[in-house]
């Protein structure tokens, strides 16, 4: 029973961190329906942008706000550089471009920093809570992603649905043909929607990197669990991406513990290749035409 509580809380931040990769995917999806494959490359940059301000003695809220703010300009100048250009034309060289971009930013980041393997501060201990005099694998640092993760969610939720910006940003994801009619700015809002998608990227990125340490490659299995996350909660629903991941670390959790840290990929394809089977447009996505 023991076993079974401490896969489950340690099931409950990883999938945390997977949601927030979900909503990455998912906001990115909604602006322009192209699968951003670089979403865990810009992820890496910005923790190593942070990593290199807390070298210099930054501390570390300060160097979280700066990497969030690097995600976010990252994210708008991918958009408006690299994507726009081919997002109205076939599907499959957006693909290629964003699968282009994870490459050229990995490949940037082992030139600037080196491809060793760096280890990146909690801001809170790591070590676990002790409940009935023994440990328990559930850290303040644990509890503190769980947190963030809600919170920016339930910001991100509170700007789709109650203000006039989040409004125009589902018009112009839903029909951007009507929306442009109607006097809104498009394509800035499809931007900014990338913007924010790196935003959340960049604070995933800072959350995995004190447990898996910080290289090039760091965020590539990360982003894998994140898609399957954001499959299985429908790609066009923030709250799904929430659902999702917290199924996704769950279920990975469990078949790490239980069956072996080997199978833990593969669980993942099983788990997605299910829910395909079951119900493929994901669990909170409608064949009903989508309201505004």
């Amino acid at each position: 029973m023991r076993l079974f509580f401490n896969y489950t809380l340690v099931g409950l931040t990883q999938g945390m961190i997977y949601a927030a990769v979900a909503l990455g995917l998912v906001l990115a999806w909604r602006s322009t329906r192209i699968l951003n494959f670089a979403q865990g490359a810009m992820a890496m940059v910005t923790t190593y942008v942070a990593e290199t301000l807390l070298e210099h003695s930054v501390g570390y809220w300060e160097a979280l706000v700066v990497a969030v703010a690097a995600g976010l300009v990252l994210g708008a100048v991918t958009e408006r550089v690299v994507i726009r250009p081919v997002e109205s034309r076939n599907p499959l060289n957006a693909v290629i471009v964003a699968i282009g971009v994870l490459i050229f930013l990995e490949a940037s980041a082992a030139g600037i920093w080196g491809s060793q393997e760096r280890g990146f501060p909690a801001p809170f201990s790591v070590i676990g809570y002790t409940v009935g005099g023994s440990g328990i694998e559930f850290t303040p640092f644990n509890l503190f992603v769980i947190l963030a993760v809600l919170a920016m969610m339930g910001l991100l939720m509170a700007l789709f649905r109650f203000t006039a910006l989040g409004l125009r940003m589902r018009a112009s994801a839903f029909s951007p043909e009507v929306a442009g009619m109607l006097g809104v700015r498009v394509k800035r809002l499809l931007t900014l929607g990338w913007a924010l998608a790196a935003g959340v990227g960049a604070l995933a990125g800072l959350f995995v990197a004190p447990s898996v340490f910080l290289f090039p490659q760091n965020m590539d299995e990360i982003l894998i669990f994140g898609f399957t996350a954001a499959i299985i909660g429908g790609l066009d629903s923030p709250l799904g991406a929430l659902v999702g991941g917290l199924v996704s670390g769950l279920a990975l959790s469990y078949i790490g513990g239980y069956v072996g840290s080997s199978f833990t990929a593969s669980g993942a394809v099983l788990l997605l290749v299910l829910v395909l089977m079951v119900r493929p447009s994901g669990l909170f996505s409608s064949s009903q035409a989508r309201r505004v």
